[in-house]
This record gives structure tokens, sequence and C-alpha cells, in this order.
């Protein structure tokens, strides 16, 4: 029995995997930068999100898919930024998947995109086994949930592009310690980029911001080059 789940569970991650690589290839093609971004649940993902949308809709052509196990109460908080917004509703699974994803994107054609962000589902641990074909991992967590945080849950942390720690406008009411959270997230993933930031008060977001913008034009610059270059040999 235990071997026959198995199986099944490495038919599922090799079926994700290969699908993760068409949707990479597509939006390689577009030029289009994917950020899935992970957290734990009231990390101040979603909040973060509405800020993100509401700057990136006026400069470029900004989407987003939000994944929920029940009810669609993130995506009509993101969608009040103007962007367009896709709802998937997971149900039993507690994350989303490249086919999830595919099957999105085909109700809802966004082939010309410079950015989609993915809002997956708020957990730390079936996440982030998934590729979902995405240029960036962000991993949330905030002040109040712990420095040790990344050693509870290494896989998102050790797979992450960048590391937001948020909330950071009550980091001194909670006691959070700066130099032991910075020791877990390092002794798990030395490279990813790390910001602090504060949605509320808007302290970080700028570095963030910058971030992402320096991502989507070297996205546009070089994936589509190089996709011109593979289908013209």
């Amino acid at each position: 029995m235990k071997m026959r789940v198995l199986e099944i569970a490495g038919n599922l991650r090799a079926k994700n995997e290969a699908l993760a690589s068409r949707l990479r290839e597509r939006f390689a093609k577009s030029g289009t930068l994917v950020v899935n971004v992970l957290s734990s649940p009231g990390s101040g993902k979603t909040t973060l999100l509405v800020h993100t949308l509401s700057r990136f809709v006026s400069r470029y052509r900004t989407a987003a898919l939000v994944g929920d196990q029940a009810t669609d109460n993130d995506a009509q908080r993101l969608a009040r930024s103007g962007a367009p917004v896709h709802q998937i509703t997971t149900a039993a699974e507690c994350r989303l998947d490249a086919d999830m994803i595919t099957k999105a994107l085909a109700e809802w054609p966004q082939d010309e995109l410079d950015v989609l962000f993915i809002e997956n589902v708020g957990n730390l641990i079936c996440p982030a086994e998934y590729d979902l074909g995405e240029d960036l991992r962000v991993v949330l967590f905030s002040v109040t949930e712990g420095e040790d945080k990344p050693l509870k849950y290494p896989l998102a942390f050790n797979t992450a592009h960048v590391i937001l720690i948020t909330k950071c406008d009550i980091a001194d009411a909670v006691e959070f310690d700066r130099d032991e959270a910075t020791e877990s997230i390092r002794s798990v993933n030395p490279e990813a980029a790390v910001i602090e930031l504060s949605a509320r008060t808007g302290d970080g977001l700028a570095g963030w911001f910058a971030l992402l913008e320096e991502r989507v034009a070297e996205k546009q610059r070089l994936d589509r080059t190089e996709y011109l270059s593979t289908v013209t040999q």
C-alpha cells in the first residue's frame, strides 16, 4: 500500500513538472513575469498584494490569480486595485498546482501580460512542493510568527527567491529579534533577497517595488530574446 501511495505521488509530481515546464515556456514567449506568493494565513499577503497591484496596474499589464479553499474574499479585495483577478477555489486541496494554473488561464486568456501575481493558498507546506512555472517564489512571514519560522518550514524558505518580513511596524511591540530571524533565514537560504516592510505604513515597499520592476524589465529583455533564438534555430 505504501509503495502504491508513493507511485501515485510520484506520478502527480511528474505531471506537475511537465505542466510547469509548459507554463514557463508560455510565459517566456510572452515576456510575462510570474510571481508566486506563499505565506501562512494572517501574514499580510493579501494586503501587500493590494498595494502592489494598485501600483503596478497603472504601469504594466498586470493581473492576479488567487487560490483559496473556499470563498472569493481575497479575490474581491485584490480586484479593487483595478487589475483583472481570477479566483481558483481549491476545495480539499491545500495548494495550487500547475494544472490549476493552466486551466485558469484557459478560461481567462491573458497571454499579453507583463506581470502575473499568484496568491497561493495560505500555508507553508503543500504550496512549497509545487512548481507553477513562476520566475519568482516569494515567501512572507510576519514579525508575529516568530523568528524561527524558516527553520520550521525549510522547504518553503529554501526554495524562495525573495523573503519578505512583514508587519515590521509592530516589531518592537512584539519584541521581534531581527538578528535571530536573519540567522534563521540564512541558515536555510543564504542567497534569497530579504526585505523588511510594513504594508500598513508603507515602510520598505519602495524596495519591494524596485525589485519587481527590475525583474519585469529583465524578463522582457532576456526571455523574449532567448525564446526567439530557440524558435529560429
